[in-house]
Order: C-alpha cells, then structure tokens, then sequence
C-alpha cells in the first residue's frame, strides 16, 4: 500500500513509500517522532484515501505530521 507523510500544517508531502507492513509504519510513526532529511515531525492524525487508478480503486495511507 501507498503510504505518504504530509506536513500538516504546509500540506507539504515529505516522503512516499510503498509498504506490506502498514500497521507497524503506522505504529511507528504515532512513537515520540519520526525523523526526516528535512526535520523532526510529531504524529498528529492520519487517513486512510480511497482513489481510482486506471478504473481500479485503490488506498493509500496519508500520515499528518507536525514539525518539531
């Protein structure tokens, strides 16, 4: 599954991955912090988007992060 971490307050995307584990991605990114290139990020929500691909539903995984 598609996950991608966004910056909540910018709505800038940070980083995409594709994942077989997204429980423990999810688990690991709601921990003390989640660390970047560009900084370190605190969980603040996440969702879990529905969207169409060449006539194939699909989902994708958008963790929020906030800049710390």
């Amino acid at each position: 599954m598609n996950v991608v971490f966004v910056e909540s307050l910018t709505g800038t995307e940070l980083i995409q991955m594709v994942s077989h584990d997204v429980a423990g991605v999810l688990a690991a990114a709601q921990g003390e912090s989640v660390t970047f290139p560009m900084g370190h990020f605190k969980y603040e929500f996440h969702n879990l988007d529905f969207y169409e691909d060449n006539g194939e539903i699909r989902q994708e995984l958008v963790i929020y992060v906030a800049k710390i």
